[in-house]
Order: structure tokens, then C-alpha cells, then sequence
């Protein structure tokens, strides 16, 4: 399996039960505000929106607070002009491409923490653009491989998926990221039960990564992404799922 898919999924399945849910329904919050800021509060018109609104529903975030978000980026009562989104691009251990996604309210000590967690793993932030190329935006969503055949979301198809591929134990289903919505819903009314679904930076190309390079990488991945400005990393590398299972337990 892709070892970023994984890893998106394990963060995905501990972050919805554990205790960082708080944590996460910040994040989740501040990514619908930004949405609704840069492209207007209707989901209808707004496919980033709609998405930041899905996932904060998968995490069982509040109708009411996703409702104050979206207030918040639209100009409503609390609007906050002083979160701003920033993205930074690295690599780490092996030479793997980083792309971290971050919203922030004070960017110097964004960029100073960024960079403190890529050096203290033997990675190192790069220009704008260094490793941009190596991702584009797609829709992307898991389900069990083995509850279901690639014959069964012919539906997705239909609405727009591009390609649907066995990753390891699950089935992948990728998408432009404007026909998102209408796969993901595609999927739902089929009956078939989602494991993840999210908007992402697919990598173009992969790294397998082993030994101590994966651990470091995992160490990275995870600072990253626990970090309370960080909204997502996004990287293209490979590691044997029995690591990335080990590294998330």
C-alpha cells in the first residue's frame, strides 16, 4: 500500500477516538473558516468548503460549530482576518517530498517551529516550489478491499472518479478535486462504507523508505502533523505497512 495513504488512514481512525479529538476540531474549525474566507460560505459553489465541512463531519464535530466556521470565514459575528494560510515544502530522511499545509496567526513562529521538527529528523525546509511539482490536488477516498469489489463502485465512476487501484488491503478511489463530492456521495448511496475520504496532494511518484530513515521519517510525519498550526502533510513515500502500524500504535 502507499505508505502515505496508510498513514493517512491510522491518523485518520486515532485521531477520531483518542484524545487529540480536541485538538482536532480546532484544526478542522480553523481549515472550514479559511475555506469560507477565500471562497465564499456556500458548500454549493465553495468544493474546498464542502470537503472541510465533511471531514469536520466524519470527526463528529458539532453542527453548531461547524456553523460558527463557516460565520467566522464568511464575515460574520468573530471574523478573524488574522489567521493566514501558509505552505512550506521539505524533504526528509531518503530524500522524500514534504508539502505541510498550515494555518497560522503568527507565521515567523510557525516557520521556526516547522523547521525545528525537519532538522531535529535529518530533514531540511526548501524554497517555494522545490517540491510543489511533485504533487497535484486530488479527491481521494479508501474503502475495504476486502468487503468490496472494484466492481462495486462502478458508481463512482460514474460521478468522476479517474481511477480506483487496490492499495494493499484497501481499494483507492481517485478524483479532480472538484468531482469530490459527487464521488464520495456516489459511494455512500451505494451502501458502501468509507474508510477515509479527503482532499489531498497526491504524489506523482513514490519513495520507498526502510530501517532508520523510516523511523525518522515517522517521527517527522507525526510532529508535523500533531503540531496545532499544521492542517496537513502530504509526502511521497512508501514504507512497509507493518512500520507505519508499529510508529502509530
Amino acid at each position: 500500500m502507499s505508505g502515505h495513504s496508510k498513514w493517512a488512514s491510522i491518523k485518520h481512525k486515532k485521531a477520531a477516538t483518542d484524545a487529540r479529538r480536541g485538538q482536532m476540531f480546532t484544526k478542522l474549525a480553523r481549515a472550514i473558516t479559511i475555506a469560507a474566507r477565500e471562497g465564499g460560505g456556500d458548500p454549493e459553489a465553495n468544493f474546498t468548503l464542502a470537503a472541510a465541512i465533511q471531514k469536520a463531519r466524519d470527526y463528529s464535530m458539532p453542527k453548531d460549530n461547524i456553523q460558527r466556521a463557516i460565520d467566522r470565514g464568511a464575515g460574520g459575528a468573530g471574523a478573524d482576518e488574522t489567521i493566514e494560510r501558509v505552505v512550506y515544502e521539505g524533504y526528509g530522511p531518503a530524500g522524500v517530498a514534504i508539502l505541510v499545509e498550515a494555518l497560522t496567526d503568527n507565521r515567523n513562529r510557525t516557520s521556526a517551529e516547522v523547521r525545528h521538527a525537519f532538522d531535529k529528523q535529518g530533514g531540511s525546509l526548501g524554497e517555494p516550489g522545490s517540491v510543489a511539482w511533485v504533487f497535484e490536488k486530488r479527491g481521494v477516498v479508501m474503502v475495504d478491499a476486502n468487503r468490496y469489489s472494484e466492481d462495486e463502485l462502478i458508481g463512482a465512476i460514474d460521478a468522476g472518479a479517474e481511477d480506483v487501484s487496490k492499495d494493499g488491503d484497501s481499494l483507492k478511489v481517485v478524483c479532480a478535486a472538484e468531482d469530490f463530492a459527487a464521488v464520495r456521495e456516489a459511494l455512500e448511496s451505494a451502501g458502501v462504507e468509507i474508510e477515509s475520504a479527503e482532499l489531498t496532494m497526491e504524489p506523482k511518484s513514490v519513495i520507498e523508505v526502510t530501517g532508520a530513515d523510516a523511523a525518522s521519517l515517522m517521527r517527522l510525519m507525526d510532529a508535523l502533523d500533531e503540531h496545532d498550526d499544521v492542517e496537513a502533510v502530504h509526502a511521497n513515500f512508501d514504507i512497509p505497512a507493518e512500520l507505519l502500524e508499529q510508529a502509530a500504535a
